[in-house]
């Protein structure tokens, strides 16, 4: 990794060396994959008036949220009208759009969710290297870009076709070891891929099951190993994620997941979704014991755990915090809904916007909800936040009619 890029509380990484710098937010879900920043103390208070260091338009439209490396921030985007792709980077202090880089063209599909968009899959980085992907031409293709935007390498993942549930495609580019590893799942020949980081070269395929499904892939080191975690497909599953081979597997969740899975110790958490809705604990230990589960489902949004305490926040606008040893539900709270984006962690407080732009901003507690501060930026989000250095990023939309324009905020304390 270069010099001046790493992750922001200095721990290691499953299948990643440890790094030293302080600022960066380096892929989906930060430095650690669970939504987790540090202790820096980080705004509670925003709004496009309140602790703004700056902003700045994004062209296009995407979901993908913000991740930090170095001095520039990354983001992918679509113009559906001219079906082109795109990754960006902005200057980290000052918002300045520093470069735009089209990665491809056409063969964009006939249909897609109206709640996704042709650029949803967040961007990873090793620092020297950045990894996006696209779906295009009924396949989804992996590209690598250096932090001055020059194309290094382009790969073909695979077949991407979906006939029944014509959804588009989300999951986010996972980087372990020497690779980047990828997920393609659909009505079709579906699998988890790794290519080499350097060249882009495919180092093992494992087939999954022939099912569409949304969820992001993610390392996690429980129950003493390397984990690479992944729901979906009406089981929960893990593989080695340095050759692919599956480890265990038990059914759980439902046929199609958005979220990314969590953990805590050796017990890994996983909801979802369509048709039926499910939220389950199981013990990552290979027995594949499920130790709970109850009706609830965050479907498109991930979960977080702080503490031995599972956050989650339902389609319809219900936070729920469950004890994670057992499920026991300790309060639930009604917020306005309904929510798409991922909860991060900073400064001892939990950050969670709905899609209709609000951020709420509440204290892990599992005694009652204790909420801090409510927050209206804009009136779209579907994008997570990201962290770093005690400055909060967040990509948003404004609408009014058919006008819609995408923003980069980045809040903190101003000087």
């Amino acid at each position: 990794m270069a010099a001046g890029s790493g992750i922001s509380i200095g721990a290691e990484v499953p299948g990643f060396p440890k790094l030293s710098a302080t600022t960066d937010w380096p892929w989906w879900r930060g430095p650690l994959r669970d939504g987790h920043a540090d202790a820096t103390p980080v705004p509670t208070t925003l709004s496009p008036t309140d602790s703004v260091l700056w902003k700045s338009p994004v062209p296009g439209r995407g979901h993908s949220s913000p991740i930090i490396v170095g001095d520039q921030i990354y983001l992918t985007s679509a113009d559906e009208q001219k079906q082109v792709h795109r990754v960006l980077a902005f200057d980290r202090a000052t918002g300045k759009e520093r470069w735009n880089i089209p990665v491809s063209f056409g063969g964009f599909p006939e249909k897609n969710h109206p709640k996704n968009t042709e650029a949803s899959p967040s961007i990873a980085s090793d620092g020297a290297l950045v990894f996006a992907t696209f779906y295009h031409h009924d396949q989804v293709e992996a590209v690598a870009l250096n932090p001055a935007g020059r194309i290094i390498w382009k790969q073909v993942v695979g077949p991407f076709r979906p006939r029944k549930y014509e959804y588009g495609f989300a999951p986010s580019p996972l980087i372990y070891g020497n690779t980047v590893i990828i997920a393609t799942e659909y009505d079709g020949p579906s699998a988890l891929t790794a290519l080499n980081r350097a060249t882009g070269k495919p180092v093992w395929k494992t087939p999954r099951p022939t099912n569409i499904t949304f969820s992001s892939p993610v390392v996690a080191r429980v129950a003493g190993i390397d984990q690479l975690l992944l729901s979906g497909a009406e089981k929960v599953a893990s593989y080695d994620p340095g050759t692919g081979k599956l480890l265990w597997e038990t059914p759980g969740t439902t046929f199609a997941t958005c979220g990314t899975m969590v953990w805590d110790g050796d017990i890994v958490f996983a909801s979802g979704g369509y048709p039926k809705a499910e939220t389950l604990a199981v013990k990552a230990d290979g027995s594949g014991q499920v130790l709970w589960k109850n009706n609830q489902k965050c479907y498109e949004q991930s979960m977080i755990v702080v503490e031995g305490y599972v956050y989650g926040l339902t389609d319809n606008g219900v936070l729920y915090c469950w004890r994670g040893t057992d499920g026991k539900e300790m309060w639930k709270e009604r917020l306005k809904g309904p929510v798409s984006a991922s909860p991060v962690l900073a400064g001892g407080h939990i950050y969670w916007a709905n899609e209709l732009g609000t951020l709420y901003v509440f204290r892990p507690n599992p005694e009652k909800f204790d909420l801090v501060a409510e927050n209206q930026i804009e009136n779209e989000s579907f994008a997570s936040p990201a962290i770093s250095g005690g400055q909060i990023f967040l990509r948003v939309a404004s609408t009014n009619g058919r006008s819609r324009q995408e923003t980069l905020y980045c809040f903190g304390a101003k000087p």
